[in-house]
């Protein structure tokens, strides 16, 4: 079972020096992620004086995302490995390759760092809203959880893919383009649906500095869902078993 690797860790571990290096490595990236992401739909609202919808705006909120995302996850991968999604993060924890209390001081970083990429939006735009993501009309709830549940698996297997799997050999630069592709493309099949987050941080930071929270559950559950299917998949079809895991190859007093 790709469970048995799953480690809980310690306080100890958390407050390491190394593991806060890289929640600042997640937060730094997160908020160069939002602030592009969230930015670019800020400016379109700008320009188009909050009109309705286009397909020039799905395409270029897509191109800025990916183009943020490839940034975000470069400067972040040798640092924190560059998850920059509190969703990425939990699919390296359930196989085994980051522990949970490692986790939780990622996941505080992600957060907070797309609330203040969130915040630095609304004053550094003179009081414009940053817009909260929300369901289209005719979109239901089930509607968008599945969006998200089959775009985060897209996303999560592309990490495991290209980032994760130990035996990936070395693909270099190939990994931060194709998650950040695999976002652009998901942007452009789901944005206009239920805003396509894959990302409970992205859609967290908007949330808290508009204060919307209308059916805001559905970007944590469809991402979280859509991961763990990724994440077991990967491990049961593609990892050999007998495969060490990150936790496994550190000392016992790590």
């Amino acid at each position: 079972m790709a469970f048995r690797h799953i480690a809980i860790g310690n306080m100890g571990e958390a407050s390491k020096p190394e593991t806060l290096k890289a929640a600042v490595a997640e937060f730094i990236s997160m908020l160069i992620f939002v602030f592009a992401g969230e930015g670019s739909g800020m400016a379109y609202n700008k320009i188009t004086n909050n009109g309705p919808g286009s397909p020039s705006g799905l395409i270029s909120a897509s191109i800025a995302h990916a183009f943020a995302l490839f940034v975000a996850v470069s400067v972040g991968a040798n640092i924190s490995g560059g998850h920059v999604n509190p969703a990425v993060t939990f699919g390296a924890f359930v196989g085994g390759y980051i522990s949970l209390s490692k986790s939780i001081v990622y996941w505080i970083a992600q957060l907070l760092g797309s609330v203040v990429a969130c915040m630095l939006l609304s004053y550094a735009t003179g009081g414009l809203e940053t817009s909260a993501f929300a369901l289209s009309a005719g979109v239901t709830k089930t509607n968008a959880v599945v969006f998200e549940i089959v775009m985060t698996f897209g996303l999560v297997y592309t990490v495991y893919a290209t980032a994760i799997d130990p035996n990936k050999g070395d693909v270099g630069i190939i990994a931060p383009i194709a998650i950040g592709f695999i976002v652009g493309a998901n942007i452009l099949a789901g944005g206009a649906f239920d805003g396509a987050s894959m990302n409970p941080a992205v859609s967290f930071g908007p949330a808290v500095v508009s204060w919307r929270w209308d059916n805001h559950w559905v970007y944590w559950l469809g991402p979280f869902a859509g991961t763990a299917i990724a994440a077991v998949f990967y491990e049961l079809i593609f990892i050999p078993p007998a495969e060490p895991r990150a936790y496994e190859q550190l000392p016992p007093s790590a």
